[in-house]
């Protein structure tokens, strides 16, 4: 079975571009949960400019079900983790200015690094996925931190499926197949939706779960949160 994350950063987004506190974060994750949601993502920054770190605090003890957090582990992410103890934490090698995450570790050459922070999350009883590309030799440089699970990087995938070209989920296909046969789980994320996600489901063996966010959070502005949640289940479960 496939469980769906949802990512609500984009609420964060829209709440800080006004000030206050409206939407209120913890009421949305309230309702994702309620409304079937399997997880709740958060990707925290440096500048705060969507979810804060005391979004994190106030999201922790109201999340039953699977608490992601995903970032760049420098210093001030990896306290962070530490402290709120999420059961999942997602390495994402993102620069500080970037818009979005937009490329997977390089598994052999910042390997060292990544053996360390694993080391700490997993020490901590946090189970550890990283961010990366389709590419066989990142998988199997994976395997080489320690890590419990990969994620995936699917913004190729979803573009290219867009323009008609199914053949683009097959280098995820082999990685996951080569992932399997290591013994890591497998994540996936990046511009998922409610066009794609079927699809990819149904091509990418023992796929664990998905974080969802950009997408997921547009779709619902035009037919409800309750729904698209109810939509994405339906697509990852049959």
């Amino acid at each position: 079975m496939t469980k769906l994350s949802v990512n609500i950063n984009k609420i964060a987004t829209l709440r800080n571009s006004r000030g206050g506190d409206v939407p209120n974060v913890v009421q949305v994750a309230k309702d994702v949960q309620r409304f079937g949601g399997e997880g709740i993502t958060v990707h925290p920054r440096p500048d705060e400019r969507h979810i804060r770190y005391q979004d994190v605090f106030d999201l922790r003890p109201i999340v039953y079900t699977e608490f992601n957090i995903e970032g760049n582990p420098i210093k001030q992410f990896v306290d962070l983790v530490l402290r709120a103890k999420p059961e999942q934490v997602t390495l994402v090698p993102d620069a500080e200015d970037a818009i979005t995450s937009n490329a997977g570790w390089d598994t052999i050459k910042h390997r060292d690094f990544l053996q360390e922070i694993i080391a700490e999350f997993k020490n901590n009883s946090i189970r550890t996925s990283i961010f990366v590309d389709p590419d066989p030799k990142m998988i199997e440089g994976a395997v080489k931190t320690g890590t419990d699970r990969i994620e995936l990087y699917t913004e190729e995938f979803a573009t290219q499926y867009a323009k008609g070209n199914k053949a683009a989920v097959e280098p995820y296909t082999r990685c996951a197949e080569i992932a399997g046969e290591l013994g890591l789980g497998i994540n996936a994320g990046h511009d998922l939706s409610l066009q794609n996600i079927r699809f990819f489901k149904e091509n990418i063996p023992g796929l664990l779960e998905v974080s969802i966010g950009h997408a997921l959070i547009a779709e619902s502005i035009y037919m409800g949160l309750e729904n698209v949640i109810g939509q994405y289940l339906k697509l990852l479960k049959d």
